[in-house]
């Protein structure tokens, strides 16, 4: 147990018969990060909701945009990339996630705006909304209610959709993203229709059940996923660019709530240099190194080793308008697999279910996002609490 001046405590090494006490799980999970991921599938019905609410036809008003900026940052900034692989290569406008305040140069009252922020004080998003404003294009702003945002979307008689503040931004992904969603729908840049929302939300609702702490780690996928990753440096590569959104997501998430370095990126890009660190200190030569007749507790023969995450789109319907053709991409995956194979290097994969974009994106993030919170819980982390999240905003606020 380390406990430090700026409140940091854990331990190094995971406790894997705790993954396995549902009590003492919800204990260590004081803020209820369980509860709140296991909540997507009713953020998703939810956040449609309150979108049907919203005066969005006003967007539609002017016709289609020149372009249109997501502007937020954290997993506020993630709906832009989720906006931007939804809406495909052939979408009729560029859709650009920008992650600094206020908006790029050329921002005019040809463009929408889509300012989104969970608290509705994030300086990227309301830096992006006044400026926006200023400059006469379209505005829509998404986060909580009675927020500063919601004050700026009120002076420039923009829609607002409200976003409850149950949980903290990272667990509230789709509870953002729907809104985003549904606004692009408005202007004509997606096509997400009610059945793909309601098989949007029963994916993780599903998943949830799977995932639950009751759930045994032999029967739980998220919780062997969290296992295998402990002690590791984990790579998590997206075969697709739908399943390289949920790889950052996952990257995220590992970060935030379990404190892991991770490296997370499109395969087809890793195919061109990080596919070298399999054969790297901790991937190929820390394997090579091993001693198989050690003891797997000594740390001196133990080291830190890559482990492989792939998340993989095999959900892809034929016809679907993508970068590039399914079969390469597959035979990339493959590729890697076995690159990895041979180094010795573990891998874990979780392939894409369901009919429509977004409901493989929703398969492809909810064993991760449970993943990351089991193995924070493993070395007895608060996955709520972030000291150092905390400390960096006192510090930069001075």
């Amino acid at each position: 147990m380390m406990e430090g001046t700026a409140g940091v405590s854990g331990h190094r090494r995971p406790d894997e018969a705790l993954l396995d006490d549902a009590a003492l799980l919800a204990e260590r999970d004081p803020g209820g990060m369980l509860r709140h991921t296991a909540s997507a599938g009713a953020q998703v019905r939810e956040s449609a909701a309150l979108a049907a609410e919203a005066n969005l036809s006003v967007l539609a008003d002017d016709g289609r945009p020149r372009a249109v900026v997501i502007a937020g940052i954290g997993t506020a900034g993630r709906t832009g990339d989720v906006l931007a692989t939804v809406a495909g290569p052939r979408c009729p406008v560029p859709v650009i996630p920008h992650r600094s305040a206020g908006v790029p140069g050329w921002v005019g009252a040809a463009d929408v705006v889509i300012a989104v922020s969970a608290s509705g004080r994030s300086p990227e998003a309301l830096g992006a909304a006044e400026a926006a404003h200023r400059r006469g294009a379209r505005l829509v702003a998404v986060g909580a209610p009675d927020s500063q945002l919601q004050s700026v979307a009120e002076r420039a008689r923009a829609p607002f959709i409200p976003v409850p503040r149950r949980a903290p931004a990272r667990a509230s992904l789709w509870a953002l993203t729907v809104p985003v969603l549904l606004a692009a729908r408005t202007l004509g840049l997606v096509k997400v229709n009610e059945a793909d929302l309601a098989e949007t939300a029963a994916r993780p609702d599903a998943d949830a059940d799977r995932c639950r702490p009751t759930a045994e780690s032999f029967v739980n996928p998220a919780k062997s996923l969290a296992l295998g990753l402990s002690g590791s440096i984990p790579i998590v590569w997206g075969s697709s660019p739908l399943a390289t959104v949920a790889a950052r997501r996952f990257g995220d998430t590992l970060s935030a709530n379990a404190r892991y370095p991770v490296v997370a990126g499109a395969l087809g890009e890793a195919g061109r240099g990080r596919v070298g660190l399999l054969d790297g200190v901790f991937g190929g030569l820390a394997e090579g190194e091993r001693d198989i007749f050690a003891d797997p507790g000594d740390d001196e023969s133990d080291g830190t080793r890559l482990r492989l995450v792939l998340l993989r789109d095999g959900g892809l319907n034929a016809d679907d308008d993508t970068d590039e053709p399914l079969a390469v991409e597959e035979r990339r995956a493959d590729a890697v697999q076995t690159l990895a194979e041979r180094r010795g290097v573990r891998c874990d994969v979780v392939t894409a279910e369901g009919g429509s974009a977004l409901e493989r994106l929703a398969s492809l993030v909810a064993v991760p996002d449970f993943a990351s919170i089991y193995l924070a819980l493993a070395h007895g982390l608060d996955p709520m609490a972030v000291p150092a999240i905390t400390e960096m905003k006192e510090l930069a606020n001075q």
